[in-house]
This record gives C-alpha cells, structure tokens and sequence, in this order.
C-alpha cells in the first residue's frame, strides 16, 4: 500500500489556499526552499504536476484542484477532531465565532442564532458585526468559522470561499401606527411622495427596493439613507418614515419597534448566505445554524 505524506499534503494546501508560497511561509513559520521541496516530493509521488505560476501566483492544476479537495476535507476534518477533543473532552463548551454582515437584520442574525444554541450545545457564542469585506478577511485568516450575509462572497475576493444558501424572505414596509394607517389604504399606490427610510445605495436591498418602485412607477421621499439596519429601523420607530424589514421576522419587528406593517412588496426577495472556507459543512454548530435557518427561512 501506498502511504501519503501528510506533511507534504499540509504544505500544498497551504500553498493552494494562498496562492503564493510566501504567504504559506508566514503561515507554517517555514523555509521558501523547505516548502518548495516538499510539494515537489509530493509531485513525484503522485506522479502529477500540482502547480503551475500564472506571474507572482501559482495557480492549482486540474489534478492540484482534485488534490485540493481531498485536503481540505482531509484537514477539515482534524480540525473537527482537535476541537472535539479539547472542547467537549474536557468538559468546555465548542467555539464558534460568526461574523454577521452589518446588512443583515439584527433580529432575523439573533433568532438564528438562538435555535442553533438550542439544537447544539455546549457552545461558547462569539458574534462579530462590521462590513462584509472586513468579515471575509477575517475568514480567510481562520479568525472565525463563518459569515452570514445578504450576498454571496464577491468574485474580487482571491481566497478560496463557500457560499452556502440559506435561504430567503420577502420584504415587508413598517411604520408607526399612525403612519400606517395613512399608507396602508390603497398600497403599494400611496407610497407615491410619501416619507420612506432606506439603506444606502450600495446595500442589495437597496438596489432591489429601488427596482421594485420603478417597477411599480413609484416616486416616494427619501428621507434618510442609513448604512446601519438597526438606526434605520430607530429613526422609524420615532415616525420618520416607513422602513423595510424582513418578512420572515415581521412579528419580531412589530414587537419590537412597536410598529405596524404598511404593506408586504409582491415578488421582492432578499436571500440570505452562509459563508465559509471550507466546502462541506463540519462543525456541528454551524451545521445546526444553517439547518435552521433552512427550516425557517421561507416566507
């Protein structure tokens, strides 16, 4: 029987997350020329070339993209197995640290959240909130296990991401009551001029919002732009104007507010993303956040 070397495989994966051996260098605390030789000992015992140098980058050739697969598996699942050990082995809750796009609605980030815990337990909860481009840095430097956004890890990003769907909700427009009770009559029509609170223009429910009231010949007032979903949600509270807000948590969103819903927008979905660096799903707190969210992501 053929044996592997793993030491070779950790090099090349590393090499392959990166894309340059420098970087792999800083990570595994190694010599240029100790790595580089490795990967070839591996080449040869494969019988395969891996790599091949597109400039300053090595890109993965079609059996390094094979190889690649099988050793993040391969180290997905050792990471599984140490976090096994010295968490639940000892009695200490697992780690999980999520990143949660500032685009995502705070109370739909929370209720997900919540059931996980509920499905998976022991587990120490580590939430991080900024923009989604900070959050995938932290990603891909294994700082945290994933991030939930509104959007799937843009193709500017060089590292190596997953996105993993996690569902959709419609969207709903709330106001106070006495705004509500003005707006609600004869809606979507009475949004023409009338007092609206959006995200600012580089949100995709920005741009889907915007889409929809040119669909409907709609020309409301724009009375504020807010890159932060919770002050939106504030300044409509205190009657500023009516906000969107997701429909899966539409109830939540009244409760909490205390405001009503104007009108539900036809045909308008926001979809929602669990994102990793790895291609299969392991940690059992993150399997259990994204099958509920699955579960109740429907409306």
């Amino acid at each position: 029987m053929d044996w592997l070397n793993y030491h070779h495989l950790l090099y090349f994966w590393s090499v392959a997350k990166h894309g340059t051996v420098t970087k792999a260098c800083e990570e595994l605390r190694l010599a240029q020329p100790t790595i580089s030789g490795q990967i070839h000992l591996l080449e040869n015992t494969l019988g395969e070339k891996l790599f091949i140098r597109t400039g300053r980058r090595l890109a993965m050739t079609e059996m390094g993209e094979l190889v690649f697969k099988y050793a993040d598996d391969i180290f997905a699942t050792g990471q599984e197995l140490m976090n096994t050990v010295k968490g639940q082995g000892n009695g200490q809750p697992t780690r999980l640290v999520v990143g949660i796009a500032d685009a995502v609605p705070k109370p739909l980030a929370t209720q997900l959240l919540k059931s996980a815990l509920k499905l998976y337990r022991p587990t120490r909860l580590i939430c991080q909130e900024d923009k989604l481009h900070q959050l995938l840095t932290d990603l891909t430097a294994h700082r945290s296990d994933l991030v939930i956004a509104d959007t799937p890890a843009p193709p500017s990003i060089k590292e190596r991401m997953f996105n993993h769907p996690l569902g959709e909700s419609g969207v709903t427009l709330f106001a106070t009551a006495k705004l509500a009770g003005q707006y609600r009559r004869d809606f979507p029509q009475s949004l023409r001029g009338a007092p609206l609170l959006l995200p600012t223009p580089n949100a995709i429910l920005r741009r889907l919002l915007d889409q929809w009231l040119v669909n409907y010949g709609l020309h409301p007032n724009i009375v504020g732009e807010f890159d932060d979903s919770a002050t939106l949600k504030a300044f409509g509270q205190d009657g500023h104007g009516i906000f969107p807000g997701a429909t899966v948590i539409e109830k939540e969103i009244c409760r909490q507010y205390r405001v009503q819903v104007v009108g539900q927008l036809d045909s308008l979905k926001q979809h929602f993303y669990a994102i990793t660096v790895e291609r299969r799903l392991k940690h059992p707190a993150v399997l259990a956040l994204v099958r509920t969210a699955r579960r109740e992501l429907h409306s």
